[in-house]
This record gives C-alpha cells, structure tokens and sequence, in this order.
C-alpha cells in the first residue's frame, strides 16, 4: 500500500496513493491507522484524492480508523473523495457514520474548531 503521512502539531495527514481501496489493501490500511494511533496520532485527515473504486472491504477499513480515532476521543476526516466512492458512502449511509470534509483544508478547520469547542467547554466547567 502507497501513502504518505505530514504530522502536525494538531493532526497527521494521511495521504492514499492507491486507485482502489480493495480487499488487497484493506489489511494494511488498518494497519497503518494502528500505527499512527500508537505513534500518538490522535486526529486524522485522509486524503482519498487518488482512490477512484473502493469495496466493502475498503469501506470497512475506513471505519476501523474511525473507530481507533474515536476511542481516543479524535477525530478521523475523510477529504478528496472521487464521485464513485462519495456516491457509496451515500448508497451505504456511511456518509452520516464517518466525518468527510470537501478538502484537508476543510478537515483541518473542523479538528481546530473541535479542539477550540472542547476547551471552551472544559474552561467554562471549571
């Protein structure tokens, strides 16, 4: 599997460089968000710009990260997705499960006002 990741202070981008998100990836993929997850990674953006066909098995190690994130209390942004795997995620309902954002820029403000709103909460409870 192809991908590169730019950490930052607040969130690491994951960026795919597959066309399919298949069965033959999916492993690895779940394998990559454990890794990054134990690396300290708690908000993720994944770029899907590159991935043009995704199966069950793709959509499956999507919610595996979602998951992961989510149990540390992250967040896990998908952004970049192709029509087809838009419109599968909308086939599926997975679009009302999973946080998708039009681009990273979009993905990085949505962890920023998120972590803005989490400590505005916190202050006033003290």
């Amino acid at each position: 599997m192809q991908y590169t990741t730019d950490k930052q202070e607040l969130y690491t981008l994951m960026t795919l460089q597959e066309d399919k998100l298949s069965s033959v990836i999916a492993p690895d993929l779940k394998t990559a968000f454990v890794t990054l997850e134990l690396e300290g990674c708690q908000n993720l953006i994944i770029d899907l710009t590159d991935v043009k066909f995704a199966d069950s098995s793709g959509l499956s190690g999507l919610l595996s990260g979602n998951r992961i994130f989510k149990e540390v209390g992250g967040w896990f942004i998908l952004t970049g997705l192709s029509p087809y795997v838009s419109k599968l995620l909308a086939i599926t309902q997975l679009n009302r499960v999973l946080n998708i954002a039009d681009n990273v820029e979009e993905g990085v403000k949505a962890i920023q006002d998120a972590i803005k709103d989490k400590e505005q909460g916190e202050t006033e409870q003290q």
